[in-house]
């Protein structure tokens, strides 16, 4: 009976030690401190916005980085340029598109010593290569870093932040498959459905070689089925936990039934449908799915049950309800209560319904409607941890050393997804099957994020970008603040500097009180603004001038370290 010889491996659990120390992890697979915060109140959200109606207010900065923030990982100025000039609907449509494939990932990681993967020369990829004895861990983080890379490089488009979403939701762990390749093809999949149809995405999903062997698939054989995969297919994949979700025992077993044969082969690692494991016999469902029988079928013609299954499935309301709940908690707001239910889930469930569980038509209705552009909405969600560090890191855009070849550059992202780690949060290994507390367990959401431990974390990433850099092995990489406010429209006015400052790392206006102490720091506690504007343009004349952009340079260390310390820092 194939089945996943890698789990328990000493291989996997010594790289994961060795990854620990190295980049001092409090704990290499991921379990996190809960939060003792209370309950999270539900802001008070416009009666006159509780509709999907098309938005009609004013179309401005604001509103534009509100959507900016939500569809992407930070806001750059590059972005607001581009997207200055754009209606709304020009905007949504844009970001809508989905980005081209990239190039897939490479060894990154032969160092020429003691790391050195013969099968697969450094700078090529390890897609197409066979399982590796010895470099299978390394392979998995070249994933993760290739991933770190796309995000960081993202243009403008929803894609890397629909990777999330469909990751968190149809979870595999990375380190527990231990099989790179066949993540990178999960993560393929997840690429090529991001905006398109939920129910092949479903069905691909079902039989992906990651899947089938995280959730014992591949272990499911008609003299013993494995109930594991039917189980959470219904409750966290399609139909969910709601009210109305009243699938039963029976279904769960008969869907494992309908669902043996999906195996994959050993030692090649390939998906097959093997006929002789396949219950020939008919599944019973409950009156849940109108007493659904999927008639048995013997030979090749066995594999026509999954789509059956995917048929019945989606067939039952409760699956288009339960997608448009999670896309709804991720992109706009945690808490559904009974207004949002029936303002906001239905209408979106029978717009995904009517568009044959195309998403698209979905996130287009939900992200140009009145609703999305509440005020309240606008700061209400706590940052996770890719959002905090990459979105920080794509707003700054730290120099890399000229001298960074691959290899150190590879380094870099590792101890990006390694510090991600450490505030709750390692890419490509979710704590378990349902994903991220923070993304589901009410009645903390995402105040899960922050803990006595994460928030002085995430304050010792913003401090050390701002004064000694960012850590990696090779190297660390202060922001360059002078050239960070060179970029911006108005670096000579400290209002104005300070304004687009706390839009980019904040996306709401805050007060004047807070501006003017950013600014009593900037103008280093002098009466008027000329004391900045005089020593940027001094600056300015002669950049060559080591007094002149020390001055520049301390003042912005000071005030940037306030900025990126606030609580709206946070917060998206």
């Amino acid at each position: 009976m194939p089945m996943n010889p890698e789990r328990g491996n000493p291989m996997r659990d010594a790289f994961l030690q060795k990854m620990r120390l190295k980049y001092n992890v409090e704990d290499p697979v991921l379990g996190f401190g809960n939060s003792n915060f209370r309950e999270q109140e539900n802001p008070v959200f416009d009666p006159e916005f509780m509709t999907l109606d098309k938005y009609s207010g004013p179309w401005e900065t604001s509103q534009m980085v509100h959507l900016i923030r939500r569809l992407k990982f930070g806001v750059t100025i590059d972005d607001l340029h581009f997207f200055e000039n754009l209606s709304m609907d020009q905007s949504v449509d844009i970001l809508l598109t989905a980005e081209p494939v990239p190039a897939p990932p490479v060894n990154d990681y032969n160092n020429g010593s003691d790391i050195f993967d013969e099968e697969v020369p450094f700078g090529t990829t390890w897609v197409n290569a066979g399982p590796s004895q010895d470099y299978e861990g390394e392979r998995v983080m070249s994933l993760k870093r290739w991933w770190v890379e796309n995000m960081l490089t993202q243009g403008n488009s929803i894609t890397e932040k629909m990777l999330l979403f469909w990751h968190n939701h149809l979870v595999t762990e990375w380190f527990g498959v231990f099989f790179a390749t066949s993540s990178y093809q999960y993560m393929d999949t997840l690429r090529k459905h991001h905006l398109g149809n939920f129910k092949d995405l479903i069905k691909d999903i079902t039989i992906d070689i990651s899947m089938l062997y995280y959730l014992n698939g591949a272990s499911n054989h008609k003299d013993a089925p494995d109930e594991n995969y039917a189980r959470e297919l219904q409750e966290l994949f399609t139909i969910g936990k709601g009210p109305n979700s009243k699938y039963t025992e029976e279904d769960v077993r008969a869907a494992a039934r309908v669902l043996t044969g999906w195996t994959v082969t050993w030692p090649e690692r390939e998906m097959i449908f093997d006929i002789y494991r396949h219950d020939l016999h008919d599944k019973q469902f409950s009156d849940f799915y109108n007493n659904t029988v999927i008639k048995g079928r013997s030979g090749m013609d066995g594999k026509a049950e999954l789509d059956d299954l995917m048929d019945m499935i989606f067939a039952n309301d409760e699956t288009a309800l339960f997608i448009c709940r999670k896309i709804y908690s991720f992109f706009v707001y945690p808490k559904i209560d009974d207004e949002i239910e029936e303002n906001i889930i239905k209408p979106l469930a029978e717009l995904l319904r009517e568009s044959n569980f195309v998403v698209k038509p979905v996130l287009e209705k939900l992200f140009k409607s009145q609703h999305f552009y509440d005020i309240n909405i606008k700061g209400s969600i706590i940052k996770d941890p890719v959002n905090q560090l990459i979105g920080m890191w794509r707003t700054l855009k730290p120099p890399l050393p000229q001298d960074m070849g691959p290899f150190e550059y590879g380094e870099l992202k590792s101890s990006m997804i390694w510090s991600m780690h450490n505030i709750g949060m390692q890419i490509g290994d979710p704590p378990n099957v349902a994903g991220w507390p923070a993304y589901y367990q009410t009645p903390i959401f995402d105040k899960g994020w922050i803990t006595t431990n994460t928030i002085t974390a995430r304050a010792i990433h913003s401090d050390s970008i701002v004064y000694w850099g960012f850590w990696s092995p090779s190297a660390q990489i202060p922001a360059d603040l002078v050239a960070f406010a060179d970029s911006l429209d108005d670096p000579g006015d400290p209002n104005k500097l300070l304004k687009q400052i706390t839009l980019l790392f904040y996306g709401v206006e805050v007060s004047e009180t807070v501006l003017n102490r950013f600014k009593y720091i900037l103008i280093s506690g002098q009466a008027q603004d000329y004391y900045w504007t005089n020593a940027w343009f001094a600056y300015k004349a002669d950049p060559s001038n080591a007094f002149n952009k020390k001055t520049v340079e301390d003042r912005l260390k000071w005030t940037m370290q306030r900025v990126l310390q606030l609580a709206e820092q946070y917060l998206m």
